[in-house]
């Protein structure tokens, strides 16, 4: 279990930039004797001493340190991922992105690490790429490409509207795009363990593996993001749906929202008056239910 109390050192220097962070997040600031500040908020109390030492307390405290301290602050990640239960086995980890995005391309990454590189990723700041903003995501995709031999599988969303039509079924997808990435690693590398967040039967990306004539130990995973190469795979996933659904909302000339909620399907009605609903299968998984949404007044 978690200290209750998280203690960390910090350059004061950075206390401005944590001060206006905090009032920026809806903190609430007092200046006991002996601090610079203390900062309150529901589930949260963060208090920077003159000595720089800094102390978060309260039930919401994990998601503060992991989500903002560590990146913006500390840029380190020992709390997130300890380094002395990490494991260092040399592996390659495989993760998607655009699975639940309406808009933009399926991307399928992956990512290799060595035994003498495994710690770099922690010292990079990788997690689950759901728990990072996208600045950040988008910020540490970079270094991990430049460091790391990295694999992404790109189905744009005319090319997924045309196989999912033929196929009927996401999972063939995700499968064929798994074992893809994973052929092109494991050529670049010569590495054979693989790690994969288990999202199907686990025959189906076996059977697309040995189609591809791999030898390979896969693991299938629930919850394989907790392993640190798979988030570094998620993590370059996501970033490169990210710039290609911008790259795509350029060329169409308007936004083209994250997600299927209700700002899409405006979004998405928006494109169809301005493009056409022919030119939505362009930019659009048109199995998600929101495609009946968006067309609704457009019979």
């Amino acid at each position: 279990m978690a200290p209750s109390t998280f203690v960390a050192k910090i350059d004061l220097k950075l206390s401005e930039k944590l001060k206006g962070d905090l009032e920026g997040m809806g903190f609430s600031l007092s200046s006991p004797p002996y601090t610079l500040f203390s900062a309150q908020k529901k589930g949260v109390s963060c208090t920077l001493y003159e000595s720089g030492k800094l102390t978060v307390q309260g039930k919401e405290k994990d998601e503060f340190i992991t989500c903002y301290l560590e990146p913006e602050i500390l840029k380190s990640f020992d709390y997130s991922y300890p380094h002395a239960y990490v494991d260092r086995r040399a592996r390659i980890g495989i993760d998607e992105a655009g699975k639940g995005d309406f808009f933009g391309p399926l991307c399928i990454a992956g990512v290799q690490a060595g035994e003498d590189k495994v710690a770099e990723l922690l010292d990079l700041g990788v997690r689950d790429s759901k728990k990072m903003a996208d600045s950040v995501v988008l910020a540490v995709a970079k270094k991990i490409r430049s460091r790391f031999p990295h694999a992404i599988v790109r189905i744009s969303p005319n090319k997924y509207n045309e196989l999912y039509e033929r196929f009927k079924n996401l999972n063939h997808l995700l499968a064929w795009g798994h074992a893809t990435a994973i052929s092109d690693l494991v050529s670049e590398t010569g590495c054979k363990e693989v790690i994969i967040d288990k999202f199907a039967s686990e025959h189906l990306v076996t059977s697309a593996v040995a189609k591809k004539g791999l030898t390979i130990h896969l693991e299938q995973r629930v919850r394989a993001e907790e392993d640190v190469v798979v988030a570094a795979a998620s993590i370059v996933a996501r970033a490169h749906f990210l710039e290609q659904l911008a790259i795509l909302g350029a060329e169409f000339g308007m936004e083209l929202p994250k997600g299927a909620a209700n700002h899409v399907i405006e979004a998405g009605k928006a494109f169809v008056a301005k493009h056409g609903r022919e030119s939505l299968r362009k930019v659009a998984k048109l199995h998600f239910k929101t495609t009946d949404l968006v067309l609704s007044n457009h019979a």
